[in-house]
């Protein structure tokens, strides 16, 4: 690991940049409020603060801004009315089964709301014993209410300062994500590679992918400062994006035989040269992406032209001496990849030259796209589909549910005398930041909250006991906010370390001399919080990851045979627009993500509920090769060039019938007989017969020495050939890993 790099990227990412704006808009405050000596008194105003940054998730401007304006007011009338009513107990707990149920059901809404009504669940926690207001409750309310509208001021100043800012980050970390996707596929190049895991890490990084697509699809098509301007920055960033998915596509259809080859060429230099320029491209790539988070400019290290023009060289060397009828497969073979190396470098030299603000190419950007079409699906903001999850078979009301009882019982044994427990916050806290619709979730979350408290508590601890330098504290407490602020995301572990370390710090300020009592009660609370969390995901209305496997089979699937026909239909001459091909690849990478996604979080449920997790996992690797064949497929079909040589019409009648074989056993619908015979049918290849011709007129000459780059006709046709044969064989082994899934279905259905 480049450690150097890593922390490039760490501290150029949109997460220590907005860790250091929401740090640093609590802090700033709090030390002139020291300095005057009111921090004592108006505590609620940082704490204010901290609420209302802790919901801006990233995204387009107007949906972070009203959703901070939201957030301004709803927290101050939350903290009011907790503070009105803390002395009447059957009013507290009603507002804790009517917050709680309302702020866990908002998330029918989105992430965005999802966090808000968590952290409007918080601020209830904050203010549910009335400790924070005091006795003077509209005074206190307001100090609360003038820290949140803070947060809003700083993040429009800010907005308005770097209205890119935010668009640029997440650019770049998708070309951070795609370097280290491509340093996976590095690793198929080295000797005795072990393949199962690379292939996991390659299915694991999609979903980060993904996810990360997704979020900066919204970001970029939706604001309307890039979409709508036509200046050169907002031309530059939309380029860059849109060219970060084509090279994902590129880098997805590498597939390659990688076992042959490794058989065939792992004893050369051949494999490790290529390894090696893999490896120099992806630090590039890496190099450009913490360029475009950090808004520097971006200096080119690698010739990339030199360093594939070396393994040209060492190709036709080793084939002048190696290169026969015999071998005359492989070395078409391992063309073929030399070919897709090129193709990647030619997408990654565009990039490049995109990136270096090439006035010119960024005017010329008319995408045509409807960038609509593209956008994650979001629920309407209307009560319709609020009442409509009104229901056990919706996991939002399911989750409503386990996190108002959750509440309700966190609440409850926080009275308890005998615990000894002097506020009941931190319970409920616990419970919010660890109850998740998952169970893997909720399970992974309570041992990273529980093991980063502990961790973070002892470090606090320590440092108490030996520094005592206020400007030393100070410092570390900023430090830690940042940190933790920069880590919620991406690291829960030290996330949740570095804030205890910082509200025991915090705590500290306000009341010298209590660290024991804080250890104490934080420690106690989280742990408390932890178990209560665990027995209500494990027994109120859990949701079961095995439960979502066949929705997200169904779509992959479909997904998939659209995906194909669509390629099939280039190949085939038909009229195919760009929009139509980006959409059916989007669906079927994000579909393949998902269900990637959901078969890692099944691998967290309990034993008992991981039913058939081998099966699912054949259906995951079944479903990514297929998508990845079709990827690789479609490049040929985008070359526009003719392969009569190949029955591409009966090939895709053929695997369409296959593929809707399984869709329909997804779907469990009735099979036609035609269809069923159509998955038989035999295509017509003179792929063959033109092999064993050249093979022929191979062993009846003289073995050129001529070095062209190109790839022949017939090392096209042959790997078109093999990508669908191999479409095909997999298909097969889907439809059947199906059958034996639908069978087990049946069989637990009737018992």
């Amino acid at each position: 690991m480049n450690y150097r790099s890593e922390l490039k990227k760490f501290l150029t990412s949109q997460y220590i940049y907005s860790g250091a704006r929401i740090a640093l808009a609590i802090v700033i405050p709090s030390i002139i409020l020291a300095q005057f000596g009111l921090l004592k008194e108006y505590f609620l105003f940082p704490l204010g603060t901290s609420f209302v940054g802790l919901t801006d998730q990233q995204g387009p401007f107007i949906r972070r801004r009203n959703t901070l304006l939201l957030s301004v007011f709803s927290f101050f009338l939350i903290a009011l009315f907790a503070s009105l009513v803390k002395e009447f107990p059957i009013a507290v707990y009603l507002e804790i089964l009517v917050f709680g149920f309302f702020f866990s059901m908002i998330g029918v809404y989105g992430l965005r709301l999802a966090t808000f009504g968590s952290l409007a669940l918080v601020v209830l926690s904050i203010f549910i014993d009335g400790h924070l207001t005091g006795d003077d409750i509209f005074k206190s309310s307001f100090i609360f209410f003038l820290g949140c509208l803070w947060f809003f001021i700083v993040f429009m100043i800010v907005s308005t300062l770097q209205p890119y800012k935010l668009a640029s980050q997440v650019v770049g970390e998708n070309y951070l994500e795609l370097a280290d996707y491509l340093r996976i596929k590095a690793q198929y190049y080295t000797k005795k590679p072990d393949f199962d895991s690379l292939l996991n890490q390659l299915i694991s990084q999609q979903v980060k992918i993904k996810n990360l697509q997704e979020d900066t699809r919204e970001i970029v098509f939706k604001t309307r400062k890039i979409v709508n301007e036509s200046t050169t920055q907002s031309r530059i960033l939309m380029l860059m994006f849109l060219n970060s998915v084509d090279l994902y596509d590129k880098l997805l259809t590498s597939e390659n035989d990688y076992k042959k080859m490794n058989e065939v060429f792992g004893e050369t230099r051949l494999l490790q040269s290529i390894h090696n320029y893999l490896m120099l491209m992806a630090n590039e790539i890496t190099n450009l992406g913490i360029s475009l988070q950090s808004g520097l400019s971006y200096k080119q290290i690698t010739n990339f032209d030199e360093e594939l023009k070396k393994i040209y060289d060492d190709f036709f060397e080793h084939r002048s001496q190696k290169f026969s009828s015999e071998t005359l497969e492989d070395f078409m073979m391992l063309r073929q990849v030399l070919m897709r190396i090129t193709e990647i470098t030619d997408e990654v030299n565009t990039i490049l030259k995109v990136n270096s603000q090439d006035v010119k190419l960024a005017k010329s950007l008319s995408t045509g796209l409807d960038y609509s079409k593209f956008l994650p699906k979001e629920e309407q903001l209307n009560h319709k589909v609020f009442l409509s999850n009104f229901s056990l078979k919706s996991g939002h009301f399911r989750h409503a549910i386990r996190v108002t009882v959750a509440l309700l019982i966190g609440y409850i044994v926080s009275r308890f005398e005998i615990l000894g427990i002097g506020h009941s916050y931190w319970i409920l806290i616990t419970i919010i930041a660890i109850l998740k619709p998952a169970y893997s979730t909720t399970k992974h979350r309570n041992l990273l909250r529980f093991f980063g408290t502990l961790a973070g508590a002892i470090i606090a601890y320590i440092i108490l006991y030996f520094v005592d330098e206020p400007s030393v504290l100070l410092a570390i407490l900023l430090v830690s906010m940042i940190i933790c602020f920069s880590l919620l995301k991406s690291n829960y572990f030290w996330a949740v370390l570095f804030m205890t370390i910082y509200i025991f710090l915090s705590f500290n300020f306000l009341r010298p001399g209590n660290v024991n009592l804080i250890f104490k009660d934080r420690l106690l609370d989280t742990l408390i919080g932890g178990v209560i969390t665990f027995l209500v995901a494990y027994f109120i209305l859990p949701v079961w990851e095995h439960t979502q496997n066949l929705a997200l089979m169904k779509k992959s699937s479909k997904s998939n045979l659209d995906y194909f026909r669509l390629v099939m239909d280039q190949f085939l001459k038909k009229d195919i627009n760009d929009e139509d091909f980006r959409l059916k690849r989007k669906n079927a990478i994000i579909d393949l993500a998902n269900l990637s996604d959901n078969f890692q979080r099944m691998i967290s449920d309990p034993k008992n509920q991981q039913r058939k997790l081998e099966t699912v996992h054949q259906f995951v690797t079944t479903t990514h090769l297929i998508t990845a064949y079709i990827a690789s497929l479609s490049q040929y079909a985008k070359t526009g060039h003719n392969f009569p040589e190949i029955d591409l019409e009966n090939w895709k009648i053929k695997i369409s019938a296959e593929l809707l074989r399984t869709s329909s056993l997804l779907f469990q619908k009735e099979l036609d007989e035609k269809t069923r015979a159509e998955s038989h049918i035999k295509p017509e290849d003179q792929v063959v017969d033109l092999l064993e011709k050249r093979k022929t007129e191979l062993e009846s000459q003289v073995i050129s020495d001529e070095r062209k780059f190109g790839v022949s006709h017939l090392t096209e046709i042959k790997n078109i050939k093999e990508l669908l044969e191999l479409i095909n064989d997999v298909a097969k082994d889907q439809r059947k890993i199906i059958e034996e899934y639908l069978i087990y279905q049946s069989t637990i259905a009737k018992q």
